[in-house]
C-alpha cells in the first residue's frame, strides 16, 4: 500500500510543478524557461510568511500573488516583444531564471533554508500510515486540475484561450485580442508555478537554485503532452510510476534519470508524444 501511495503523491507533485508550464506552453508555443525560477520565487515566498509569523497556510496565496505579479511584469517587460522570434523567447527566459536565481541569492543568501510543513503527522490508509501532507497534494493537484478544466471549458476566458490556441489568425479576426489572452495566461501559468514551489516546500529545502530539477521534468513532461491536461496526466501517472518503481527496487539514482529518457524515448517512437491522437 505504501508503494501505491508513493506512486499517487509522486504523480500529485509532478502535475503540480507541470501544470503551469504547460498552461504557458499550449496558449503561447513556448517553453518558459524561467518556470524553475517561479517554483523558486514560489517557495521563497512560503519561507517569508513563515519568517513573518503567519500560518504555513498563508505562504500558499502569497506565493500565488507573487508569482503571478512577477509573471505580469515578465510577459509586460521580456515576452511580449518576442512572441515572433520563439526561439529567442525562449532564450530569454532562460536568461531570466538564471538573473532571477541570482537576485534571491543577494536578498536571501545560499544558505539553504526549511519551511514547516503545514500539516504534521500521519494518516492511516488501509493499515498503512503515510505522511498527511503527502496525501493532502493529492487533493491540492485534484483541485488544481479540477479549477483549471473549469477555467478552460467553462468561462469566456477559457473559450477565447482555446481560439488562440486552434487558430490565433482567425480569432483575431473575430475580435478576440490575443495580446491580453496571452497577458492573463502567462501570469496564470507563473502563478501556478509559484504557488507550486510553495506546496513542495515541504518536502524538500529552500534554496535559491531549488527550481532547476524540478523545471527539468517539468519540461519532459510538457514535451510528451503537448498542451493537452489530460495527456498532461496521463505522463505523470506513467512516468511518475517508473519513476517511483525504480527508485525504490533499483537505484534513486536510475529513478531521477527515469522522466528524461521515457521522455526521450516516447518522442523518439511517437514525435506529438501522448497527445498524438487524442
Amino acid at each position: 500500500m505504501a508503494l501505491i501511495l508513493d506512486i499517487l503523491t509522486t504523480v500529485a507533485v509532478l502535475y503540480v510543478v507541470a501544470a503551469g508550464l504547460l498552461l504557458i506552453f499550449g496558449v503561447m508555443k513556448i517553453i518558459n524557461f524561467a518556470h524553475g525560477a517561479f517554483l523558486t520565487i514560489g517557495a521563497y515566498a512560503s519561507l517569508v510568511a513563515a519568517q513573518l509569523g503567519f500560518s504555513p497556510w498563508a505562504g500558499l496565496p502569497l506565493a500565488l500573488l507573487a508569482g503571478g505579479l512577477a509573471g505580469m511584469a515578465i510577459e509586460w517587460c521580456v515576452v511580449r516583444p518576442l512572441y515572433a522570434r520563439p526561439l529567442d523567447a525562449i532564450l530569454a527566459t532562460w536568461g531570466l531564471g538564471i538573473i532571477i536565481g541570482q537576485l534571491i541569492t543577494l536578498g536571501f543568501g545560499r544558505e539553504v533554508k526549511f519551511v514547516a510543513s503545514p500539516v504534521q503527522g500521519t494518516l492511516a490508509v488501509l493499515g498503512t500510515d503515510y505522511s498527511a501532507y503527502r496525501l493532502l497534494l493529492v487533493g491540492a493537484a485534484a483541485l488544481i486540475g479540477t479549477v483549471m478544466a473549469a477555467l478552460l471549458t467553462r468561462t469566456r476566458f477559457g473559450l477565447v484561450t482555446r481560439a488562440v490556441i486552434m487558430n490565433e489568425q482567425l480569432a483575431r479576426g473575430l475580435g478576440i485580442n490575443s495580446g491580453v489572452v496571452r497577458f492573463a495566461t502567462f501570469s496564470v501559468g507563473a502563478g501556478l508555478g509559484s504557488l507550486a514551489g510553495a506546496l513542495i516546500t515541504p518536502l524538500s529545502s529552500v534554496d535559491p537554485n531549488m527550481g532547476v530539477p524540478w523545471l527539468v521534468n517539468a519540461f519532459m513532461l510538457v514535451m510528451v503532452s503537448g498542451s493537452s491536461m489530460a495527456s498532461l496526466l496521463l505522463a505523470t501517472f506513467v512516468f511518475g510510476a517508473v519513476q517511483v518503481l525504480l527508485s525504490t527496487f533499483v537505484s534513486p539514482i536510475l529513478g531521477g534519470l527515469a522522466i528524461a529518457v521515457l521522455a526521450a524515448i516516447t518522442l523518439r517512437i511517437r514525435p506529438k508524444g501522448f497527445a498524438h491522437g487524442g
